[in-house]
């Protein structure tokens, strides 16, 4: 794995949480779960990538642990496939932001960004369900973020390991 660009990283939640300020509130959990699918796919090619079969097999399964986040929370919420594909309508940006914002960078920085990312998403779903009152969807949002911990300590862990 090359050695990391000493060139700040981009935030990754700052990032994001611009683009869900531009999208209405009950439809925020919806687009942070096609985010959640965009790091899947993600994780799936940083599996691809590497060589060692434990760091693949940890890369997968953060990658099910996005796609169980998405699952969970598109269970939650009534039309959910419509209001994402509404949503991936009028936010193209998202899947330029996903591409254009890892791209180019050593992997040991995109798996950096993507712990950060993934500590922001822990929090973001608790701060959905502390202002959710439908008890199904709060407590699908709070069963999100220790997965979104899971992943963070899976790749500080891969992180280290490689150091």
């Amino acid at each position: 794995m090359p050695d990391s660009d000493p060139t700040p990283l981009p935030d990754v939640a700052n990032l994001l949480g611009s683009l869900l300020q531009r999208v209405a509130a009950p439809e925020r959990p919806l687009l942070l779960a096609l985010a959640e699918r965009l790091a899947a796919a993600r994780y799936g090619a940083w599996a691809a990538e590497v060589e060692d079969p434990a760091a693949r097999a940890g890369l997968l399964a953060c990658a099910d642990r996005e796609e169980a986040i998405a699952s969970r929370v598109e269970a939650s919420i009534s039309g959910a496939a419509d209001i994402q594909r509404d949503l991936q309508e009028r936010h193209p940006e998202l899947l330029e932001l996903n591409r254009s914002l890892f791209a180019g960078r050593p992997l040991a920085d995109q798996l950096t960004m993507q712990a950060r990312g993934e500590l922001a998403g822990a929090a973001a779903w608790r701060a959905f369900a502390a202002r959710e009152t439908d008890p199904k969807r709060r407590e699908a949002f709070l069963a999100c973020a220790p997965l979104e911990e899971e992943n963070s300590a899976a790749l500080e862990t891969l992180l280290a390991r490689r150091a």
